[in-house]
Protein backbone atom coordinates (compact mmCIF):
# COMPACT_ATOMS: atom_id res chain seq x y z
CA UNK A 1 0.00 0.00 0.00
CA UNK A 2 2.94 2.32 0.61
CA UNK A 3 3.85 2.05 -3.08
CA UNK A 4 0.34 3.18 -4.04
CA UNK A 5 0.64 6.28 -1.86
CA UNK A 6 4.06 7.04 -3.36
CA UNK A 7 2.68 6.70 -6.87
CA UNK A 8 -0.36 8.88 -6.12
CA UNK A 9 1.74 11.58 -4.46
CA UNK A 10 4.30 11.47 -7.27
CA UNK A 11 1.74 11.88 -10.05
CA UNK A 12 -0.04 14.76 -8.33
CA UNK A 13 3.27 16.33 -7.28
CA UNK A 14 4.61 16.23 -10.84
CA UNK A 15 1.55 18.16 -12.05
CA UNK A 16 2.05 20.78 -9.32
CA UNK A 17 5.77 21.08 -10.15
CA UNK A 18 4.83 21.70 -13.76
CA UNK A 19 2.29 24.30 -12.67
CA UNK A 20 4.93 26.13 -10.61
CA UNK A 21 7.27 26.14 -13.61
CA UNK A 22 4.39 27.50 -15.66
CA UNK A 23 4.39 30.65 -13.53
CA UNK A 24 7.95 31.39 -14.65
CA UNK A 25 7.51 30.33 -18.28
CA UNK A 26 4.56 32.39 -19.42
CA UNK A 27 4.87 31.42 -23.08
CA UNK A 28 6.88 28.38 -24.10
CA UNK A 29 7.88 28.65 -27.80
CA UNK A 30 5.98 26.22 -30.01
CA UNK A 31 9.23 24.56 -31.07
CA UNK A 32 10.11 23.55 -27.50
CA UNK A 33 6.52 22.89 -26.49
CA UNK A 34 6.02 20.48 -29.41
CA UNK A 35 9.36 18.79 -28.76
CA UNK A 36 8.60 18.24 -25.08
CA UNK A 37 5.07 16.99 -25.79
CA UNK A 38 6.48 14.71 -28.51
CA UNK A 39 8.90 13.21 -26.01
CA UNK A 40 6.07 12.71 -23.52
CA UNK A 41 3.91 11.12 -26.22
CA UNK A 42 6.68 8.58 -26.83
CA UNK A 43 6.88 7.82 -23.12
CA UNK A 44 3.10 7.37 -22.99
CA UNK A 45 3.09 5.05 -26.00
CA UNK A 46 5.70 2.79 -24.43
CA UNK A 47 4.06 2.91 -21.00
CA UNK A 48 0.66 1.94 -22.38
CA UNK A 49 1.93 -0.87 -24.58
CA UNK A 50 4.95 -2.34 -22.76
CA UNK A 51 3.77 -1.46 -19.26
CA UNK A 52 0.08 -2.33 -19.57
CA UNK A 53 -1.21 -4.04 -22.71
CA UNK A 54 1.59 -6.56 -23.30
CA UNK A 55 1.63 -7.74 -19.65
CA UNK A 56 -2.16 -8.03 -19.79
CA UNK A 57 -1.95 -10.49 -22.68
CA UNK A 58 0.62 -12.56 -20.79
CA UNK A 59 -1.74 -12.95 -17.80
CA UNK A 60 -4.55 -14.74 -19.60
CA UNK A 61 -5.21 -17.11 -22.47
CA UNK A 62 -8.45 -15.30 -23.25
CA UNK A 63 -6.76 -12.57 -25.26
CA UNK A 64 -10.02 -11.19 -26.61
CA UNK A 65 -10.93 -9.80 -23.19
CA UNK A 66 -7.76 -7.73 -23.19
CA UNK A 67 -8.50 -6.50 -26.71
CA UNK A 68 -12.02 -5.57 -25.66
CA UNK A 69 -10.61 -3.78 -22.61
CA UNK A 70 -8.32 -1.68 -24.82
CA UNK A 71 -11.18 -0.61 -27.08
CA UNK A 72 -13.53 0.08 -24.17
CA UNK A 73 -10.84 2.21 -22.51
CA UNK A 74 -10.55 4.35 -25.64
CA UNK A 75 -14.33 4.57 -26.06
CA UNK A 76 -14.73 5.53 -22.41
CA UNK A 77 -12.42 8.51 -22.82
CA UNK A 78 -14.13 9.44 -26.08
CA UNK A 79 -17.47 9.40 -24.26
CA UNK A 80 -16.14 11.68 -21.52
CA UNK A 81 -15.41 14.28 -24.20
CA UNK A 82 -19.16 14.60 -24.77
CA UNK A 83 -20.63 14.31 -21.27
CA UNK A 84 -18.17 16.40 -19.24
CA UNK A 85 -19.62 19.82 -18.32
CA UNK A 86 -18.10 22.91 -19.88
CA UNK A 87 -15.28 24.51 -17.89
CA UNK A 88 -16.11 28.17 -18.49
CA UNK A 89 -17.46 28.63 -14.97
CA UNK A 90 -14.09 27.86 -13.36
CA UNK A 91 -12.27 30.89 -14.77
CA UNK A 92 -14.05 33.51 -12.67
CA UNK A 93 -14.18 35.84 -15.68
CA UNK A 94 -17.20 37.73 -16.99
CA UNK A 95 -19.34 35.56 -19.31
CA UNK A 96 -18.94 38.16 -22.06
CA UNK A 97 -15.20 37.52 -21.98
CA UNK A 98 -15.80 33.98 -23.18
CA UNK A 99 -17.83 35.21 -26.14
CA UNK A 100 -15.17 37.63 -27.36
CA UNK A 101 -11.94 35.88 -26.34
CA UNK A 102 -11.37 33.06 -28.83
CA UNK A 103 -7.98 32.33 -27.29
CA UNK A 104 -9.57 31.71 -23.89
CA UNK A 105 -12.08 29.27 -25.34
CA UNK A 106 -9.32 27.35 -27.10
CA UNK A 107 -7.26 27.22 -23.90
CA UNK A 108 -10.23 25.92 -21.90
CA UNK A 109 -10.85 23.13 -24.38
CA UNK A 110 -7.19 22.10 -24.12
CA UNK A 111 -7.31 22.21 -20.31
CA UNK A 112 -10.47 20.11 -20.37
CA UNK A 113 -8.74 17.54 -22.58
CA UNK A 114 -5.89 17.29 -20.07
CA UNK A 115 -8.29 17.03 -17.12
CA UNK A 116 -10.29 14.29 -18.86
CA UNK A 117 -7.42 11.84 -19.02
CA UNK A 118 -6.06 12.39 -15.50
CA UNK A 119 -8.47 9.87 -13.98
CA UNK A 120 -7.64 7.11 -16.52
CA UNK A 121 -3.93 7.90 -16.11
CA UNK A 122 -4.20 7.40 -12.37
CA UNK A 123 -6.22 4.28 -13.05
CA UNK A 124 -3.40 2.98 -15.25
CA UNK A 125 -0.81 3.59 -12.53
CA UNK A 126 -2.93 1.94 -9.86
CA UNK A 127 -3.73 -1.11 -11.96
CA UNK A 128 -0.08 -1.54 -12.96
CA UNK A 129 0.80 -2.14 -9.29
CA UNK A 130 -1.45 -5.17 -9.04
CA UNK A 131 0.94 -7.68 -10.61
CA UNK A 132 0.29 -11.29 -9.77
CA UNK A 133 3.75 -11.95 -8.31
CA UNK A 134 3.49 -9.12 -5.78
CA UNK A 135 6.14 -6.92 -7.42
CA UNK A 136 5.63 -3.25 -8.18
CA UNK A 137 5.82 -1.96 -11.75
CA UNK A 138 7.11 1.60 -11.51
CA UNK A 139 7.39 2.04 -15.28
CA UNK A 140 3.84 3.29 -15.87
CA UNK A 141 3.93 5.65 -12.88
CA UNK A 142 7.29 7.03 -14.02
CA UNK A 143 6.05 7.60 -17.56
CA UNK A 144 2.90 9.38 -16.44
CA UNK A 145 4.73 11.52 -13.86
CA UNK A 146 7.28 12.54 -16.49
CA UNK A 147 4.67 13.86 -18.88
CA UNK A 148 2.69 15.49 -16.02
CA UNK A 149 5.38 18.16 -15.63
CA UNK A 150 5.00 19.78 -19.08
CA UNK A 151 1.24 19.24 -18.86
CA UNK A 152 1.20 21.24 -15.64
CA UNK A 153 3.08 23.99 -17.46
CA UNK A 154 0.67 24.11 -20.38
CA UNK A 155 -2.27 24.34 -17.98
CA UNK A 156 -0.98 27.33 -16.01
CA UNK A 157 0.73 29.53 -18.59
CA UNK A 158 -2.11 29.80 -21.17
CA UNK A 159 -4.76 30.43 -18.49
CA UNK A 160 -2.73 33.26 -16.97
CA UNK A 161 -2.16 34.82 -20.38
CA UNK A 162 -5.91 34.63 -21.01
CA UNK A 163 -6.61 36.65 -17.86
CA UNK A 164 -7.39 34.01 -15.20
CA UNK A 165 -6.01 34.93 -11.78
CA UNK A 166 -2.87 33.28 -10.39
CA UNK A 167 -4.69 31.77 -7.39
CA UNK A 168 -7.49 30.34 -9.52
CA UNK A 169 -5.08 28.76 -12.02
CA UNK A 170 -3.17 27.12 -9.17
CA UNK A 171 -6.42 25.76 -7.68
CA UNK A 172 -7.32 24.39 -11.11
CA UNK A 173 -3.97 22.61 -11.41
CA UNK A 174 -4.28 21.06 -7.92
CA UNK A 175 -7.83 19.90 -8.66
CA UNK A 176 -6.68 18.25 -11.87
CA UNK A 177 -3.81 16.58 -10.00
CA UNK A 178 -6.25 15.24 -7.37
CA UNK A 179 -8.16 13.43 -10.12
CA UNK A 180 -5.05 11.33 -10.65
CA UNK A 181 -4.85 10.40 -6.96
CA UNK A 182 -8.46 9.19 -7.09
CA UNK A 183 -7.63 7.18 -10.20
CA UNK A 184 -4.59 5.51 -8.59
CA UNK A 185 -6.58 4.19 -5.62
CA UNK A 186 -9.55 3.25 -7.79
CA UNK A 187 -7.33 1.32 -10.19
CA UNK A 188 -5.45 -0.43 -7.38
CA UNK A 189 -8.70 -1.36 -5.65
CA UNK A 190 -10.31 -2.79 -8.77
CA UNK A 191 -7.16 -4.64 -9.80
CA UNK A 192 -6.66 -6.12 -6.33
CA UNK A 193 -10.30 -7.16 -5.97
CA UNK A 194 -10.21 -9.64 -8.83
CA UNK A 195 -7.28 -11.45 -10.45
CA UNK A 196 -9.50 -12.37 -13.38
CA UNK A 197 -10.42 -8.71 -13.86
CA UNK A 198 -6.83 -7.49 -13.80
CA UNK A 199 -5.94 -8.19 -17.48
CA UNK A 200 -9.10 -6.42 -18.63
CA UNK A 201 -8.35 -3.44 -16.38
CA UNK A 202 -4.78 -3.24 -17.70
CA UNK A 203 -6.12 -3.27 -21.25
CA UNK A 204 -8.72 -0.63 -20.35
CA UNK A 205 -6.09 1.69 -18.85
CA UNK A 206 -3.74 1.11 -21.78
CA UNK A 207 -6.48 1.90 -24.28
CA UNK A 208 -7.32 5.13 -22.47
CA UNK A 209 -3.66 6.20 -22.55
CA UNK A 210 -3.33 5.32 -26.24
CA UNK A 211 -6.44 7.36 -27.00
CA UNK A 212 -5.05 10.43 -25.25
CA UNK A 213 -1.69 10.06 -26.98
CA UNK A 214 -3.19 9.69 -30.44
CA UNK A 215 -6.13 12.08 -30.14
CA UNK A 216 -4.55 14.91 -28.14
CA UNK A 217 -0.78 14.81 -27.76
CA UNK A 218 0.52 13.81 -31.21
CA UNK A 219 -1.86 16.07 -33.20
CA UNK A 220 -0.91 19.02 -30.95
CA UNK A 221 2.79 18.52 -31.81
CA UNK A 222 2.11 18.51 -35.58
CA UNK A 223 0.20 21.78 -35.97
CA UNK A 224 2.97 24.40 -35.74
CA UNK A 225 5.51 23.24 -38.34
CA UNK A 226 7.83 21.41 -35.94
CA UNK A 227 6.59 17.88 -36.58
CA UNK A 228 10.08 16.55 -37.44
CA UNK A 229 11.53 17.58 -34.07
CA UNK A 230 8.41 16.24 -32.36
CA UNK A 231 8.70 12.91 -34.17
CA UNK A 232 12.33 12.38 -33.18
CA UNK A 233 11.47 13.46 -29.63
CA UNK A 234 8.68 10.86 -29.63
CA UNK A 235 11.17 8.15 -30.65
CA UNK A 236 13.55 9.30 -27.91
CA UNK A 237 10.76 9.22 -25.34
CA UNK A 238 9.70 5.75 -26.46
CA UNK A 239 13.25 4.41 -26.16
CA UNK A 240 13.68 6.10 -22.77
CA UNK A 241 10.70 4.17 -21.48
CA UNK A 242 11.87 0.90 -23.04
CA UNK A 243 15.31 1.26 -21.45
CA UNK A 244 13.75 2.24 -18.12
CA UNK A 245 11.53 -0.86 -18.22
CA UNK A 246 14.45 -3.15 -19.08
CA UNK A 247 16.59 -1.67 -16.31
CA UNK A 248 14.04 -2.07 -13.54
CA UNK A 249 12.56 -5.43 -14.53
Amino acid sequence: MTEVWISAAGLCGATIIGAILGYFIKELPHKWNDTILGYCAGVMLAASTIGLIVPAFSMTSQWWWVAIGVMVGALFLNLLDFITPHLHTITGLDPEEHKTNARLNHVLLFVMAIALHKLPEGLAAGVSMCSGDGSTDWGVSFGIALQNIPEGMVIIAPLMLAGVTTLRTFVISITIGLLEIIGVFLGFGLGSASTALLPVMLGFAGGAMLYVTSDEMIPETHTHGYQKQATYALLLGFMTMVLFTQTFE
